[in-house]
């Protein structure tokens, strides 16, 4: 367990200080262990992600426990990690403390003894120290104070719920491909198989508990996908018709503009083209839409600028899935938590303004473009938007079939915010 916890450690200290991706990071630390169970894989995994979902509370915890920060950075995030595995996790806490006490001695001998006396007095007396952990804004919630500051001027009483629910794990939704199977049809096949499952959206199965790709009933005939429930939302507000021109133009990974094309249909002739800025994401894309045997014109070009890669023909509809704060995500990310700042909300919203503006002309009369993010913040949303009108003379906002404004986290779907916006002239 100790070169598992070593390998957490790496990995949440390369996040923490370097500003590294956690996804980015992870799958570098598991290529380089090939020789690692799906276990030990998934142990891995559990470590990296809960520590740094809880990592506002256990750095708490740790300024408590220790009288001094200290001046090896990697026994810092040696000890945040066992704080964790003793607080969360089932393993037994005489084998956490021992293996971290072996971690250490690989690390910095001398501290061996201080890693032991600090895990056995978090034992002693963990009631307590997480009590007064709780007493910090980031102690209690688990985010950086700016971001619960923000959520409470947006949202008020709310915020705490948003809070909350960032921090639970996410739930695991898969998208029934219509082309193949009804959702009555999937959910006999998954209980079948003894597999407890629910419909939610039209398209939308969710399941009681995650599962491995590779045991879902024709995943791999393209009878189904993975996909948030809210992120489901986008092909059936576009409500794409026979014949449409589309262009999703950030479409990496593919999975919205998959939806849109199930939705329609083959028989339904749309020309749909995918964009996005990576060459490597992109081919995520055509992997997606291979796998599910649907077809798209595949561009690498940046949205903002469509001089680069427009052949002039207008589009009846349009998928501004744009560049975000990722905000509504973070229980799938929680590293986002730690390495977002502020000023981003700013800079991301003049990238969406951007992107917007530059799309606008692409657009047919009469045409609808939808804007979506994965924000929580109005920074990114409302009042991107808002100003978009403003100085857009002959864009109209639609009402849109929406549980509420805005898509907020709760335990069947992600937060997301969408705005329907057509052309009038």
């Amino acid at each position: 367990m100790h070169n598992i916890q070593l390998a957490a450690t790496q990995i949440v200290q390369q996040v923490l200080v370097e500003g590294r991706n956690l996804n980015q990071v992870l799958d570098e630390s598991l290529r380089r262990k090939s020789v690692w169970t799906p276990a030990q894989r998934a142990a891995l995994q559990d470590l990296s992600y809960g520590t740094l979902r809880f990592y506002g509370q256990l750095n708490a915890v740790l300024n408590l426990l220790l009288h001094k920060h200290l001046t090896d950075q990697r026994i810092t995030y040696l000890l945040l990690v066992a704080l964790y595995q003793l607080q969360y996790s089932k393993a037994a806490q005489h084998a956490v403390v021992d293996y971290a006490v072996r971690s250490a001695d690989m690390l910095n001998p001398k501290i061996r003894g201080l890693v032991n006396a600090i895990l056995r007095n978090f034992l002693r007396n963990q009631a307590e120290l997480l009590a007064q952990a709780a007493l910090s804004a980031e102690g209690r919630f688990n985010y950086p104070v700016w971001w619960i500051d923000e959520l409470r001027a947006q949202y008020g009483e709310r915020a705490t719920a948003l809070l909350d629910a960032g921090n639970q794990h996410p739930p695991m939704t898969l998208r029934v491909n219509r082309q193949r199977a009804t959702t009555a049809e999937y959910l006999e096949q998954l209980a079948a198989l003894g597999i407890a499952a629910r419909c939610i959206e039209p398209d939308a199965v969710l399941l009681d508990k995650p599962l491995s790709v590779d045991k879902l009933p024709g995943f791999f005939d393209g009878v189904v996908s993975v996909q948030d429930a809210g992120a489901q939302y986008a092909a059936r507000l576009l409500d794409v018709g026979k014949g449409m021109r589309v262009l999703d133009a950030c479409a990496a990974p593919g999975g919205k503009a998959a939806h849109i094309l199930e939705r329609a249909g083959v028989a339904a002739g749309v020309e749909m083209v995918a964009l996005d800025k990576d060459e490597k994401r992109l081919q995520r894309v055509a992997e997606n839409l291979q796998r599910l045997d649907l077809s798209a014109t595949l561009l690498c070009g940046d949205a903002a600028h469509p001089g680069e890669w427009w052949d002039g023909k207008p589009f009846e509809r349009i998928l501004a899935d744009v560049p975000c704060s990722a905000t509504g995500v973070v229980r799938r990310h929680p590293d986002i938590k730690w390495l977002r700042r502020k000023k981003d909300l700013a800079s991301f919203a003049r990238q969406q303004a951007e992107i917007l503006d530059a799309l606008w002309p692409l657009l047919a009369s009469g045409g609808q473009l939808l804007y979506a993010t994965c924000s929580i913040f109005n920074q990114e949303n409302q009042e991107v938007i808002d100003s978009f009108v403003v100085r857009q003379a002959d864009a109209l906002r639609l009402p849109m079939d929406l549980p509420q404004q805005g898509l907020l986290p709760n335990d069947q779907h992600d937060g997301f915010f969408y705005a329907l916006l057509q052309k009038t002239a």
